[in-house]
């Protein structure tokens, strides 16, 4: 995949301390060299579909990229009623905490010189609370790279829970994909999935496409 535009070397700082942040993850998975820290995994690919998504992103919009789930597994969703509405305040809730701990950590980390100022501090905050989403681009390509990574990263596993059936899976995805933007959506039909993702996007595509007419 093309690079990100390249950061100053505060930018590029604060990338790393949201690495290291991320590595103190518990849960980790299979990469190719050897296991790593889920959260560490995901902010990765995060910035590997940025880089499809808006080659020249802001600095702010790059480190909301990485930040997405900022120490997500202090929040697990398991804390929340298994309902649709235990579901949204989990997300709020999650959000919210995400952007309150990356701003503390970009305001106070030493490593970051010379410091962020405030306004690109609380610019970042914003974006991880997905605010304006309507109205501001960067905040809908984030959108995007997120929904972006969980087609490419996280919906083979999901869409297998036996707990899920293929109705619900049909819907979640329409609900993804009108959460996109055009050029988010181009990006998705372009990618290699399985067979069987494949398939329940058509699907999806199609149920939805009968549900516009």
């Amino acid at each position: 995949m093309e690079p990100v535009q390249s950061l100053a070397a505060n930018y590029a700082a604060a990338i790393k301390v949201i690495d290291e942040a991320h590595a103190q993850d518990p849960n980790t998975i299979a990469g190719d060299h050897g296991t790593v820290p889920y959260e560490l995994h995901y902010a990765q690919k995060m910035t590997r579909w940025l880089a499809k998504r808006k080659p020249d992103a802001s600095p702010a919009l790059q480190l909301a990229c990485r930040a997405q789930h900022f120490r997500r597994w202090e929040l697990p969703r398991s804390s929340y009623p298994m309902t649709r509405a235990g579901y949204l305040t989990w997300r709020a809730k999650q959000k919210s905490q995400a952007a309150l701990q990356v701003a503390e950590l970009l305001s106070s980390s030493p490593a970051i010189q010379p410091p962020l100022g405030r306004d690109e501090v609380e610019r970042v905050a914003a974006l991880v609370r997905k605010e304006n989403l309507k109205d501001d681009e960067e905040t809908q390509v984030l959108e995007d790279v997120a929904c972006l990574v969980f087609l490419d990263d996280q919906f083979d596993g999901f869409e297998t829970k036996p707990e899920i059936d293929e109705d619900k899976v049909v819907g979640i995805l329409r609900k993804t994909w009108a959460k996109m933007s055009k050029e988010g959506q181009q990006l998705a039909l372009g990618m290699q999935l399985s067979e069987r993702a494949t398939m329940l996007i058509q699907k999806a595509l199609a149920v939805d496409g009968e549900g516009s007419s």
